[in-house]
């Protein structure tokens, strides 16, 4: 379970840190005085976000939340597009590219083609600009990625993810952390969702990080976990898709671009030993330099039997890539990922909270 120990703070750096918390929280009491303004809409708007940096599995849950809502309602999805090459507002469609909305966004329009998907930096456009488009496209609620600390836009509800292995109760902020906001700041969150637990977390373990994060009694505190689909090939798709189970005998060369890779490995190494590992940093655009090294390693590790898994995020931007080694290809798979919760009772109260409160919005 995790503690204080476990959560690595720059000492050094904690000056520096409370020099930036005195700026923030100087930013926050504006939009709380109303000096600076934000913005409401007469739609459901939903953010889903976190106050660190580095991931805590916001896209996972906003494809929850597309799963439930989009059969319903028209949805849309708005994010920063984070490391796109572009600039503005761009609303995606079927030829966007990674390059253009960034991976995440791009990874939600190849699952869902059918919701509408837009990247802006500036929340507060994004939202007009989709509030304008015509009728039959014109969303029924917007699902904001990443907007926790964007205070300009106030949305209707609010979600904000914490990862089990280093809850923001234990961390500080930048410098000397990885918090973007002091930890007071999660009283503007309707809902904290402790992400990434351990399937087997048990009651005793939920007591200690409810009473570590103390939720405010307006606040709904869940825990989920990442259930891993079925492997499946990236590019060959005449080529089988199996279980994990499946990779008992295989040797894995795991390869990620994504914040915290240690889940996925603990997935791979219960199913075999035989596990090679290549870490990037989150949102990390492959080179050419990169494949070659990918390659090398590939090749270095003895047998047929093996393979390269990837995440479904890195899968998409492999794809897009150009000239990339048809041999390696077809050894290439990707493992899906979706939210699941903890306690089975909370996906039919998180399902309610969130329907209910779609419907009285809308």
């Amino acid at each position: 379970m995790p503690n204080n120990n476990s959560v690595h703070i720059n000492k050094w750096l904690l000056p520096v840190s409370w020099l930036y918390g005195i700026v923030i929280f100087i930013r926050n009491k504006f939009f709380d005085w109303g000096l600076l303004k934000q913005k409401k809409y007469d739609i459901p708007v939903i953010s889903v976000g976190n106050i660190t940096v580095g991931g805590t599995g916001k896209t996972p849950h906003i494809e929850y939340l597309i799963h439930l809502l989009k059969t319903d309602y028209n949805v849309a999805v708005l994010s920063r597009g984070y490391k796109r090459k572009t600039k503005g507002f761009i609303l995606a469609d079927t030829d966007s590219t990674v390059s253009q909305i960034g991976d995440e966004p791009y990874q939600i329009k190849l699952k869902f083609p059918q919701i509408t998907i837009a990247v802006d930096s500036k929340r507060q456009r994004g939202i007009e600009l989709l509030l304008a488009l015509p009728a039959d496209k014109r969303p029924d609620l917007i699902l904001l990625d990443d907007a926790f600390q964007h205070r300009y836009v106030k949305p209707s509800y609010s979600m904000l993810l914490t990862d089990y292995n280093r809850l923001m109760s234990y961390d500080k902020l930048l410098p000397a952390g990885r918090l973007r906001e002091p930890v007071y700041f999660s009283e503007y969150a309707n809902m904290i969702v402790v992400t990434k637990c351990p399937q087997t977390i048990n009651p005793l373990e939920q007591r200690i990080i409810i009473k570590e994060i103390n939720p405010y009694p307006y606040q709904t505190l869940m825990f989920t976990y990442f259930d891993y689909g079925n492997i499946v090939p990236v590019f060959a798709n005449d080529e089988p898709v199996f279980t994990l189970k499946a990779i008992k005998n295989k040797s894995v060369l795991v390869v990620t671009g994504i914040a915290n890779p240690k889940p996925l490995h603990e997935a791979v190494k219960r199913f075999t030993s035989g596990m090679e590992t290549l870490s990037y940093p989150d949102h990390y655009n492959f080179k050419r330099t990169d494949i070659q090294k990918i390659k090398s390693v590939f090749d270095s590790i003895k047998g047929e039997n093996k393979l390269i898994l990837v995440t479904e995020k890195d899968a998409a931007k492999l794809r897009s890539m150009k000239k990339l080694d048809e041999e390696l290809k077809k050894y290439i798979y990707y493992i899906p990922v979706q939210v699941k919760f903890v306690n089975k009772e909370d996906k039919e109260i998180f399902n309610h909270i969130i329907l209910n409160h779609v419907a009285e919005n809308s």
